[in-house]
């Protein structure tokens, strides 16, 4: 991550969409899943320029693209309006695969696009930060893991007390009936008597 501008950690927890280039496309991912994870949202993800308009009118959530060098600079544009004009707009993860100076030399980032986001990137290739980032992802899944076995082990618990008999409670068994045998002997003894 450059100097200026947020720190990687910060970026995680604000609403500041940003962009993330640099390492692989599973590292960004990851990344973008984090970030989602913190505000509670699903991560959409979008890999066609046709997908993106419908993606970013969500007021919430994240939106993450891949690789934004591959959606072409019509796309770029949309994105570049949707963080110029939209108030509420999804948190936006804009991937690319390379570095950033490459690519806006290449032509394949857009120079006003970059500008919008230079104060918010994540350099993957930074010294440190993948087995930083390693790490945060591991200690996460592990908690995660541990939230999902308490909320098990606590349902098993509740289910056990429901069907486990508490002292001093009373259980009424009702009994048995012989509804067709006992009702035709019923009828059929009432007319005896009445005869």
């Amino acid at each position: 991550m450059t100097p200026r501008g947020y720190r990687e950690g910060e970026l995680i927890s604000n609403r500041s969409s940003l962009l993330i280039h640099g390492g692989t496309e599973d590292e960004r991912r990851s990344w973008a899943q984090e970030a989602a994870r913190n505000f509670d949202v699903e991560l959409v993800e979008v890999k066609q320029a046709a997908d993106l308009p419908g993606a970013l009118r969500q007021p919430n959530g994240v939106v993450f693209i891949p690789d934004v060098a591959k959606l072409g600079r019509e796309a770029q544009s949309v994105i570049l309006r949707c963080l110029q004009m939209q108030e509420e707009r999804p948190k936006l993860v804009v991937g690319l695969s390379g570095a950033a100076d490459a690519a806006l030399t290449r032509g394949t980032l857009r120079e006003d696009l970059h500008y919008r986001l230079h104060l918010a990137q994540v350099d993957l290739q930074q010294d440190g930060l993948r087995e930083l980032l390693k790490k945060r992802w591991a200690a996460q899944a592990e908690l995660l893991a541990a939230k999902v076995a308490a909320a098990k082990a606590a349902e098993e618990k509740a289910r056990a007390a429901l069907d486990s008999r508490q002292p001093g409670t009373v259980t009424r068994i009702a009994p048995k009936r012989k509804a067709v045998a006992s009702a035709s002997r019923k009828a059929a003894a009432s007319r005896n008597v009445a005869r």
